[in-house]
């Protein structure tokens, strides 16, 4: 609880484990945005993991250790961090008579006592993970958590993340018991505001568009990092990143194209580099967002070392594989050198634009349109499941030749936007959410 001054926060949805960087520049975009306001606030991470962990992060006021708290998604039911068991001893102790009891029983469970420690618990559910899109098995995954926070009495905030699309009928029926009892919800795009009054009705009433929390993320790399072609390379040539998603790559997760992308994603990439390195007189970085091993893995490293090999040789001397693994803050540095950007996976297109550096979004789901649209640069995505290859690749080729503009637009609508995501916890305290929050200079 608030004691001294100092505010308890959960995150859920939000790890620095998973080598999946859009998910740690969320984390980490969260955490800039709570310790900006609440300089001594106690926030830790809720999560799925083996083991319980602990990770140094910087914001604005230096580095704070955040404290992994680890659930487990396990066929051992009786684990003392099963979900399940959480949830089951959750609904036992609410059918206790007596409030000593009920207190007595989850002291003696550490995750239910860490929760019950919070004053606010908030979810960011990687972003996008609340929906079905990723299969109802994913949804069940990050909902089963907030459903306990709710059933714990404490009050959950939906983090700006796009919400949807919910397909089928126990989806919708999960999604619409969440967001009617959450105490805020935030989406990341103005349109989601829509789907929370499908979900909760006209009359919630606490629902609000917020940036995305990866805006706040800041790029940071040791010279020694930096790659030496990198380090020394000659900027009258542009260098234009290419993010490869290794999950389109191989399919999507039933490895039969998952997500009805209309043109050959191999094919796609492979052509949209030979165009910007043969007709646009391009350097190109493959820059990967989700690190990992495995030929049949999601990993973005993968892919890109195919196609890397795969590009024929005079290709292949402008083109530039980035293959040591390097953490968010690191690879949002290397994005900042480019000059303009394509990506497949959303975050990796929002360390672009954070810095100004125009970005197309090759869109797979409608959170690109809505985040895009957000930063006033919508006309920047394309949906790669209605547009055929031939059109893709002209509307790279015409972004491109208009990155100059882009650039200054960006450089105008960027600022403001950062500030608004470090401000969003600070914003909590005129929301009723949690009553009498200090500030601590």
């Amino acid at each position: 609880m608030i004691s001294d001054g100092k505010l308890v926060i959960g995150l859920l949805g939000a790890s620095f484990g998973t080598k999946n960087l859009g998910v740690s520049a969320l984390a980490c975009g969260t955490v800039a945005s709570v310790f900006n306001s609440y300089p001594n606030a106690r926030l830790f991470l809720l999560d799925y993991g083996k083991e319980s962990s602990s990770y140094q992060v910087k914001h604005p006021h230096g580095v704070a250790t955040i404290e992994l708290i680890n659930i487990r998604f396990s066929k051992h039911f009786y684990l003392c961090n099963n979900i399940a068991y959480l949830l089951f001893l959750t609904i036992c102790i609410k059918l206790l008579p007596l409030r000593d009891w009920q207190t007595r029983l989850q002291q003696h469970n550490f995750v239910l006592k860490t929760i019950q420690e919070a004053d606010i618990i908030g979810s960011i559910a990687g972003g996008d993970s609340f929906s079905d899109i990723y299969g109802l098995r994913r949804l069940i995954y990050v909902a089963l958590p907030q459903i306990l926070v709710l059933l714990l009495g404490k009050p959950l905030v939906l983090l700006p993340q796009t919400l949807g699309p919910f397909n089928g009928a126990l989806a919708k029926a999960v999604a619409r018991f969440i967001v009617g009892r959450s105490r805020l919800v935030y989406t990341r795009d103005p349109g989601g505001l829509e789907a929370v009054r499908d979900l909760a009705g006209p009359d919630h009433g606490r629902a609000a568009f917020a940036y995305d929390m990866g805006f706040a993320l800041e790029p940071h790399i040791l010279p020694e990092r930096i790659p030496s072609w990198l380090a020394g390379y000659d900027k009258s040539t542009p260098l234009v990143g290419l993010n490869v998603s290794g999950l389109l790559y191989i399919g999507g997760y039933t490895r039969s194209n998952m997500f009805d992308i209309k043109a050959d994603y191999r094919r796609l990439i492979h052509d949209l580099i030979e165009i910007l390195v043969r007709k646009h007189c391009v350097r190109v970085m493959l820059v990967p967002h989700l690190f990992g091993t495995g030929e049949n893995s999601e990993s973005d490293v993968v892919a890109c070392r195919k196609i890397y090999y795969d590009a024929g040789e005079s290709v292949r001397a402008r083109l530039h594989l980035i293959e040591e693994e390097y953490d968010q803050y690191e690879i949002k540095a290397l994005i900042g050198r480019c000059d303009f950007f394509i990506g497949s996976r959303m975050h990796a297109c929002i360390a672009a634009i954070s810095q100004s550096v125009p970005a197309v979004g090759l869109a797979y789901s409608r959170k690109f349109h809505g985040v895009f649209d957000s930063v006033g640069i919508k006309e920047l995505v394309i949906d790669i499941r209605k547009h055929d290859e031939a059109t893709v690749i002209e509307f790279v080729e015409q972004a491109y030749q208009h990155r100059a503009e882009l650039r200054i637009k960006l450089d105008e609508n960027i600022p403001p936007i950062r500030e608004s995501v470090l401000r969003l916890f600070g914003s909590l305290e005129n929301s009723n959410v949690i009553p009498d929050i200090k500030k601590v200079d």
